[in-house]
């Protein structure tokens, strides 16, 4: 009853001021909506202090920013809902803080746009990225007593590796990269060169810089690997031959990871744990053998995990994929992709919807008959074209 009278003195003290939330006249008897009613009590309570001012998603980024009791730290690892973070102004130790992620961060709001009413939530729903924080995030967390800690928010990415997830999600991979080290084996698995094109496309849809190292150099002959990987070093993209077993380029792979944020990626079962565990003791990652049947590696990473070296950068270290979608690209982003394609659409080709295979006056079939597109590329774009206009 005490809160009916006052809903009804508010209304009676309120309601004759502003005409703009009337919904009809009925017998010179002024009606309000129940949710223009609430909309109206709500403005007035916050104008005399009533109403606690805070947005959909808990704290505001300015107050949370001047609250003495956050810290700014960088995500190491994340699994199932877990987090450790370590903090931005203690790098040096080892020190790391298991986080959660606050509740309201999960899902995203949609505000009103009235400008006479303050802003309010009107709908709430799940994101489309399958993970609200990723490895290399830059968040605000606060702690608790019993030392763990709660990430409040998510600070903006400069970059970010993307794959589709489930049912059409994004699924982030690593945030905030340098570049891409793309780790494919000499042998033991043999090399997909189809896949490394795969690979290449997804780092250039991402603006991120690609390195490919080759692992496992020491198992096969010189001919065999100029063979495999001769035609990536021909585009300018770097190519390191390394091994973890006998050292081979780790000084080279070293020098190129230095001060720089990198994901190492690829295929399972080609040593990308063994080669980080060379390349820093003390990792202790797991090395799983290649089965001797069906030659495909086996996860042995479970968490994607971030890094740090000690003579400078970062590294993640993500669960072996074998494969990353490119569904969302168009023929034409796909070609831009595919350095040397782009190369010779800087002239373009006589129609503008060229599908590069059969129009005349194609510049990239031009370029394919100079020698300056290999027919193994070609036959990949196409290929990955064509499977891609199938989603």
């Amino acid at each position: 009853m005490l809160i009916t009278a006052s809903f009804r003195l508010i209304y009676l003290l309120t309601a004759p001021t502003v005409p703009s939330i009337l919904e009809s006249r009925n017998s010179g008897h002024v009606r309000l909506s129940k949710r223009l009613f609430f909309d109206h009590l709500k403005s007035f309570t916050m104008r005399h202090g009533l109403w606690p001012m805070t947005s959909g998603r808990g704290v505001t980024p300015a107050d949370n920013c001047n609250q003495p009791d956050v810290k700014r730290g960088i995500v190491l690892q994340a699994s199932a809902g877990n987090y450790i973070v370590q903090p931005l102004d203690d790098l040096d130790s080892v020190n790391t803080v298991p986080c959660s992620l606050r509740g309201n961060l999960k899902k995203t709001f949609d505000m009103s746009t009235s400008t006479s009413l303050p802003s309010r939530v009107t709908r709430a729903r799940r994101p489309r990225t399958t993970d609200t924080v990723s490895v290399g995030d830059r968040v605000q967390f606060t702690t608790n007593d019993d030392g763990k800690g709660m990430i409040e928010e998510v600070l903006p990415r400069d970059s970010r590796f993307v794959r589709s997830g489930f049912r059409g999600q994004e699924q982030t991979m690593v945030s905030n990269l340098d570049q891409v080290i793309i780790v494919f084996a000499c042998n033991n698995p043999s090399p997909d060169l189809w896949l490394i094109d795969h690979w290449l496309v997804a780092a250039e849809a991402n603006l991120l810089r690609p390195v490919i190292v080759a692992n496992k150099r020491d198992l096969v002959s010189h001919e065999e690997f100029r063979a495999a990987f001769q035609e990536f070093v021909d585009l300018g993209i770097t190519v390191i031959a390394t091994s973890a077993h006998d050292g081979i380029g780790l000084t080279q792979l070293h020098d190129e990871l230095h001060d720089k944020i990198s994901a190492f990626t690829g295929p399972s079962g080609v040593g990308k744990s063994s080669l980080l565990n060379v390349l820093q003791p003390g990792l202790q990652q797991a090395v799983g053998d290649v089965g001797t049947v069906t030659w495909k590696g086996r996860h042995t990473t479970t968490a994607r995990r971030l890094f740090p070296l000690s003579g400078g950068g970062w590294v993640a270290d993500t669960p072996g994929l074998r494969q990353i979608d490119t569904a969302e690209l168009d023929r034409y982003g796909l070609a831009q992709c595919f350095v040397e394609i782009g190369r010779a659409l800087l002239k373009p080709c006589r129609f503008a919807n060229c599908r590069h295979e059969t129009e005349p006056d194609c510049r990239v079939k031009e370029a394919v008959e100079a020698g300056l597109i290999s027919q193994r590329r070609y036959r990949s774009f196409i290929q990955m074209a064509n499977s891609t206009e199938g989603h």
